[in-house]
């Protein structure tokens, strides 16, 4: 794989540039992705995937809930799905958990609320 730095001028973009939409949609993307993949979603079979860390999972989950909810008002219609994906991870994790949260102390369910 070639270094980042030999890559041709017009496939770098300077931060600056990017909207901050932009940015907030891709970090939470990046949390959702590395939410499900600790919860064992990728796998045919969760409960024996080898990526399986509810704990890290906890916390990708939280920091997501933190971001969706902080940003909410600038995702415009990017926020419904951003937060579909954020209770779709929030239920695997309770479903996950050998001994569930009681409702409202889930991972980031201090940003959400209960989700049940």
């Amino acid at each position: 794989m070639a270094p980042v730095t030999d890559l041709p001028p017009n496939n770098v973009r300077e931060l600056s540039d990017v909207p901050s939409i932009e940015v907030i949609s891709k970090a939470a993307i990046m949390l959702l992705s590395a939410a499900a993949e600790r919860l064992g979603l990728a796998d045919d079979d969760p409960d024996a995937s080898p990526r399986r860390d509810l704990d890290e999972a906890r916390r990708l989950i939280t920091a997501l809930a933190g971001l969706v909810t902080a940003s909410a008002e600038y995702l415009g219609p990017h926020a419904g799905p951003l937060r579909e994906g954020l209770q779709s991870v929030q239920r695997a994790f309770r479903e996950a958990s050998a001994v569930p949260d009681e409702p409202g102390q889930g991972p980031g369910e201090k940003f959400t609320g209960p989700v049940y």
